[in-house]
């Protein structure tokens, strides 16, 4: 009875990816597009199976067979693929709005507060006016330029460890990436948070945030299975759904820290209040009420975020 139970299931199952794979198949256009040449597709995978460990390097050695453009399927997703000068200027210049969106990805979506950051935002109002903040407000010239002092302060401290330890085993990898830390910590957030010791339990140690950091670069560019082949998405063969909305559970109360107590600070100045940090003139221009799309808390925290891993 067990077997026969067994049994039914897989029938069952078999039976539906029979019919949704007889029911795309029928919903093929019967015109053909101009596409480029490119290696031909597998069932289902499509051309999964010739992207390594490293995909930037397999593209690169498909480009020396099927030329600077080309055409790859990547599961039920097609792909064209510019690999030259000229194909990028006609990429990113030429056709540069045609190609400004960026797939809707489980990264932007569990990384990145549901795509509300500049990277993973579609086209539209909201993408322009990102854009247009980090050109005029939160990089321009004069703004960089007014964080040389924390630039030049956390040198010298470097310097100092570094003599410190003079006639000892130091390992620069770590002072550097310390170093870029708190650089960064202090022109975004204004000071270095995860110097803290009794910080409450919305804080975590240095060491703990570089390995977020780290784990949230990666998982912003995997490929996962789910995002190219959506009918198996909710299996999570790889996991990486999991490890997505794990490092974000640990983002968010470390972002809703630092945005409480910028709050705090705004309220307790009021009128002579002064943005300090990048997370100041983030929850200022927040304010403000002619903005097209409002730029809310969430989106804050996913800017806050992309500043902070990014910069």
């Amino acid at each position: 009875m067990e077997q026969y139970s067994i049994d039914s299931y897989v029938v069952a199952w078999l039976a539906i990816v029979a019919i949704f794979l007889v029911a795309r198949y029928l919903r093929r256009p019967t015109s053909k597009l101009n596409l480029p040449p490119g290696p031909k597709p597998w069932p289902i995978i499509g051309n999964l199976n010739l992207m390594g460990t490293l995909p930037h390097r397999s593209v690169r050695e498909l480009s020396k067979q099927y030329g600077p453009i080309m055409h790859l399927k990547f599961g039920s997703k097609s792909v064209v693929v510019g690999s030259s000068v000229e194909m990028a200027k006609v990429f990113l210049k030429t056709m540069g709005a045609n190609f400004a969106c960026r797939p809707k990805t489980a990264a932007g979506k569990y990384t990145a507060y549901n795509y509300s950051d500049i990277t993973w935002s579609p086209y539209g109002a909201y993408w322009r006016q990102a854009r247009k903040l980090c050109a005029v407000e939160l990089f321009g010239a004069k703004r960089l330029e007014s964080y040389k002092y924390i630039r030049v302060e956390e040198i010298k401290s470097l310097i100092k460890e570094v003599y410190k330890s003079s006639g000892e085993e130091i390992v620069l990898k770590e002072l550097l990436a310390t170093l870029s830390l708190n650089v960064i910590s202090r022109m975004v957030l204004g000071k270095k948070y995860l110097d803290e010791k009794d910080v409450g339990k919305s804080m975590v140690s240095g060491d703990e945030f570089k390995k977020m950091i780290g784990e949230w670069f990666l998982l912003s560019g995997v490929y996962n299975y789910g995002d190219w082949i959506p009918w198996i998405g909710f299996m999570d063969l790889q996991g990486y759904v999991k490890r997505m909305k794990a490092v974000s559970k640990k983002f968010d109360p470390f972002l809703e820290h630092v945005l409480d107590e910028h709050d705090a600070r705004r309220r307790l100045e009021a009128e002579n209040f002064v943005p300090m940090d990048m997370v100041d003139l983030l929850l200022q221009v927040g304010d403000d009420s002619t903005l097209d799309v409002k730029l809310e808390r969430h989106r804050v925290k996913g800017f806050t975020q992309l500043l902070f891993a990014e910069s």
